[in-house]
This record gives C-alpha cells, structure tokens and sequence, in this order.
C-alpha cells in the first residue's frame, strides 16, 4: 500500500521530471491569478479609499436635501415642493442633541484678487462648517457667527485658490470679487484634497445667505445635522423629520445618514469589486485549460508507468489521487508565482504612485491560492479518472 510520503515523492517527480513544461503550465495559471488578486486588490483599496474620505467629515452626521427620493432612487413628484432655507436650518439648530448645523450651496464664479483672477467652486456655507466638516484653518479664522441672515462679506480660500491669487503674499484683510462682489479675506484653510472629483482647496468659502443671492436660489442643496454623541442618528433622524414636516406640511425632503451613505457606498464598491475580479477570472479559466491540457498530455505519456503500478498493487483510488495532486501542486506553484508578482507590483505602485488607491488583503490573497488550487483540482478530474479507470494489462501493451 502506497504511504503519503510515497504520493508526495511521485507527485512532486511528475512535477519537477518536465520542469519546462511545469513552468509553463504554472505561468498559464500565475497569469490569472495576477489578474484577479490585482483587479481585487486595486477594487478594495479604492473601497478603503472612498470609505476613509466620507468618513473623514465625521460619523454624525444627517444630510437633508430637498426633494423626496423614493426607495428606488426617483424623486417622487410632489405637488408643492417647498425649498430647504436658511429658515429650516436655524429651526434645525434648535432641536435637542443638535450639535451643528451647516446649510449649504454650491456654485461656480470668477474669483478676482490683485492682479490675478480664476473661475472656482464657490461654497456658501453656515459658520460652522469648519467645525462639522472636520476642517482646519491653516491661517487666520472661519466665518464668524453673524447668524444665518445678516452675513457679513467675509470669505475664507481653500489652500488652492490662496497660492494663485497670492502666491506667497499675506492674504488676511485684502479683499477679493466673487461674481463682482467684494469679499474680504479673514481666513486659509489648511490642504484636504479632493472627493469624488472635487477639489475642497481650490474653492472659496462665504456666508450661505450671500451664495444664494449671488446665485439667485431660493432653496438651500443641502443642510448638514451634526449631532452629540448622547443621541444617535435614528432619533435625531426623527425629530428632524417630524419639525420639517411641521414646517413645510408634507415631507418633501430626503435625509441620509453617514450610516447610510457608507452602507450603500460599500455595496457598491463591493459589486464593483466583484464584477473587475470576476474579468480577470477570465485569464485563470484560460489558465484551467492550460492544466487539463498538460495533465491529459501527461497521462498518455505514463500510460505504461500507470499499468505498471497498478500490477504491482496501487488502486484505483491512489491512481486517482497521484493525477490530481499533480494537477492541484501544478496549480498551487502557478498562483503562488502570481501572488509574488502581485505583491511586487504593488509595492512598486505605492512607491512611485503613491496616490493609487492599492490595498493588499491577506483574506483575499489566501483566497486566490485557494482558488488556484481548486482550478487545478477541477482541471485535473477528468484526466485523473481517465487515469485511474485503465485497464492494467492494456496499459503495460501500449506504446
């Protein structure tokens, strides 16, 4: 009877007696793997990437936009649609565990200083957004509390938009246009990238009541509820809920909270991440072929080694096992030698691209080198049982 050492010795002779072709038949295999680890490596770190960037503005907060979003995405079509005013947020403001409330307003304008001038973002914002948006102040001060409504014509610069009209000069008390209106500058903000394509430094921020007679809007596009950590985001969500549905008569409003806005993030960087692992899964089955290929090459050259060691005992069985753990080392070596060139390249993009979003997860790496040996395993049946099923006086016969 043949013991385990016996296998492991012949299978790892069948593997290393035709190195060339092992090697080959490995590449085929490394090839795919290389392809589904990176693609679901580059789709986690992009996960990672997005999820730290919404949660870098904080974990409570509620956003009420205006319009009702049903259950499938579609605004409903309300009769009467009230705008979201700076009259809401000042209520919002004063609901109990209410921490901060920032209204918001986004619009594009040309920003005039000195003897420079650019078009950028503009957001009107309340005096508390550096506070619930986790913002710093790199010089000077945010906005101050004049209330909702009687803004002075203060304006704070993204760290962006500091460097172009200033280069290296002290922008505090000068005073720049936006949209024709002067502004003084009290305030810098310190750098905080982008998000979802929007560049946070290079804008500039003024009172959310000035925006909206700069823009001509009638409606707020957001308010952010920050709330204290003695409350959580179901009951505040319901107390902002109900005081809106006081005020406008309907519930012509949507609210999302960061609990809401990250799940539904997360199920859908994870499809995404599914989907770019399930194309790079194409160059693992053209791998499989490669296996069966090689294993079905394999058996017609052993068929006398296959008779002889049936004549002298070995089973069915045992036949079988020698096949696959040949098949299944084969695959093994492939997705290991993938696995290592994955780790290399990814070292490589976080050194010289160090802004690529590339996370390695070792849950995932263990999981392609399983993949890659069930390939192998599932490649190498139908030869292993071809193998298994000869006669054994007809194999000693063959040529």
């Amino acid at each position: 009877m043949m013991s385990v050492g016996d296998w492991l010795r012949w299978v790892y002779h069948a593997v290393t007696s035709a190195r060339l072709r092992s090697l080959l038949t490995a590449l085929g295999i490394s090839v795919g793997i290389a392809a589904v680890t990176l693609l679901t490596s580059i789709g986690e770190g992009i996960r990672v990437y997005m999820l730290d960037s919404f949660s870098q503005f904080g974990t409570r907060i509620i956003a009420v936009t205006p319009g009702k979003v049903t259950t499938s995405g579609i605004p409903a079509l309300l009769t009467t649609i009230r705008p979201l005013s700076l009259e809401d947020a000042e209520a919002l403001e004063r609901l109990p565990h209410i921490d901060a409330v920032v209204p918001f307003i986004q619009g594009t304008a040309k920003i005039e200083g000195g003897r420079y001038s650019r078009d950028t973002d503009v957001y009107g914002v309340g005096p508390d957004m550096a506070y619930a948006w986790k913002f710093k102040v790199a010089q000077g001060r945010f906005l101050p509390n004049d209330g909702m409504q009687n803004s002075r014509y203060y304006a704070v610069l993204g760290s962006k938009v500091k460097q172009e009209l200033f280069q290296h000069g002290n922008p505090l008390g000068e005073y720049v246009r936006v949209g024709g209106t002067r502004f003084r500058v009290i305030g810098v903000m310190e750098s905080k990238g982008q998000l979802l394509g929007f560049d946070l430094d290079d804008a500039i921020y003024i009172p959310a009541d000035l925006s909206m007679q700069m823009f001509n809007k009638e409606s707020l596009m957001e308010i952010d509820v920050i709330f204290r950590e003695t409350s959580t985001s179901a009951d505040v969500s319901a107390r902002i809920k109900q005081e809106l549905i006081d005020r406008h008569g309907d519930e012509d409003f949507t609210l999302f909270t960061q609990e809401d806005m990250l799940g539904t993030l997360d199920k859908i960087l994870n499809m995404l991440k599914l989907a770019i692992g399930a194309l790079g899964s194409i160059a693992l089955v053209v791998g499989g072929v490669g296996v069966l290929t090689i294993m079905t090459t394999a058996l017609k050259e052993r068929t006398q080694e296959i008779g002889l060691l049936r004549a002298i005992g070995c089973t069915r069985g045992q036949i079988l096992w020698m096949f696959l753990g040949e098949a299944v080392l084969l695959s093994a070596m492939g997705g290991m030698l993938g696995l290592a060139v994955v780790a290399a390249l990814v070292v490589s993009l976080n050194t010289f691209v160090p802004n690529l979003p590339v996370s390695l997860n070792p849950v995932y790496m263990m999981a392609s080198l399983s993949l890659s040996a069930l390939v192998g395993l599932v490649a190498g049946i139908s030869p292993a049982l071809h193998a298994a099923s000869l006669d054994p006086i007809e194999a000693l016969r063959s040529e």
